[in-house]
């Protein structure tokens, strides 16, 4: 159905640490504690990416960054005092003042920082309109091989609290790293019966591995996926999942008109302030141009907050964000203009 609008956010993409206790074969943005590019970002680098924000009308402080840090002893000789001079003892305490400081510019908070404890999405929880977390696979993959926070049940752990504090949820697969199409139907068949459980799923992203040049141990097992793997695995979703989960596909990573078609109903976030951190080299595509190509097609391109429309009007996300949330959603829970 052409005339059924094509979803996005207006974003800014703040990784507010590149050291991660994961170690996937595939990532390009994890650098190890001791490496010269490892980072923790300052408050003042972050104000000043929510301000730019604020300025060109982004609704959506993404943060998204390396999984429980603080496991690294290296991280903790080169970062700790600079946490804990900032009053921290850990990143997700420092996240949950940075949730804060944008809400202070007028941006909602959207937390993707790998696994939580239950502790540590009680502690966000508020403070997000939605949060996330990609389960990639329910498979064991060598991909895999270094990861504790990759571990499957882990993830879907994390995935079912969240259903558990009403915090509406974005999850995905990542596709291209070893697994296998009947590992496609079992990751997506979790993913259901957590929002039959729930309803706290609003969208799932379908993300294809796309090699970088930052991988600093890339396998030979490793394949991105075609096109035509693409629409397989859309139409396996729009079977699997009820029709309220958005299906969504990142317009960087390949072009969204040759998917869209097969039930895409959203492009994600996108950025007119930052680069896709996670994939550098891919950059976004510009709003206006891909409102001007959907719209040729038939597609009414819509502006939407991080928290869908079905959230915002039954008053699912954190409380200390409603005021916000309130200000800049329509009646029909999309941005306000």
């Amino acid at each position: 159905m052409k005339n059924r609008p094509i979803t996005y956010s207006k974003n800014v993409f703040i990784p507010v640490t590149n050291v991660c206790r994961n170690k996937c074969v595939y990532c390009g943005f994890r650098r190890p504690a001791e490496h010269k590019d490892a980072f923790l970002m300052t408050e003042a680098e972050v104000a000043a990416i929510l301000k730019q924000g604020a300025e060109t009308g982004c609704t959506e402080a993404m943060f998204a960054f390396g999984e429980s840090p603080e496991e690294n002893a290296a991280f903790n000789a080169r970062f700790g005092k600079q946490l804990n001079e900032m009053g921290f003892k850990t990143v997700i305490e420092y996240t949950a003042h940075l949730c804060r400081l944008a809400l202070d510019y007028g941006l909602l908070p959207h937390v993707n920082g790998g696994v939580l404890s239950f502790d540590e999405l009680q502690l966000l929880a508020p403070l997000n309109a939605s949060m996330g977390l990609m389960l990639e696979t329910t498979a064991i993959v060598s991909a895999h091989a270094d990861c504790p926070g990759k571990i499957p049940a882990a993830r879907l752990e994390m995935i079912e609290n969240a259903g558990k504090l009403k915090m509406p949820f974005t999850t995905g697969l990542l596709i291209g790293i070893g697994e296998t199409r009947q590992d496609w139907a079992e990751s997506l068949a979790e993913i259901q019966k957590l929002h039959q459980k729930y309803g706290h799923i609003q969208e799932i992203i379908l993300q294809n591995y796309t090699p970088n040049s930052g991988q600093e141990n890339p396998i030979k097992d490793l394949k991105p996926p075609t096109k035509e793997d693409m629409i397989d695995l859309i139409l396996l979703t729009k079977n699997t999942l009820t029709p309220d989960i958005s299906i969504q596909v990142a317009p960087n990573l390949m072009s969204p008109l040759e998917l869209i078609q097969y039930g895409v109903t959203d492009l994600g976030g996108i950025s007119p302030v930052t680069i896709d951190y996670i994939n550098p080299e891919a950059a976004w595509p510009k709003i206006e141009e891909l409102k001007t190509l959907l719209s040729s097609k038939g597609y009414e391109f819509k502006e939407r907050l991080p928290v869908h429309p079905k959230f915002v009007k039954s008053g699912w996300f954190g409380k200390e964000t409603e005021f916000l949330i309130e200000k800049l959603s329509d009646a029909d829970g999309y941005r306000k203009y």
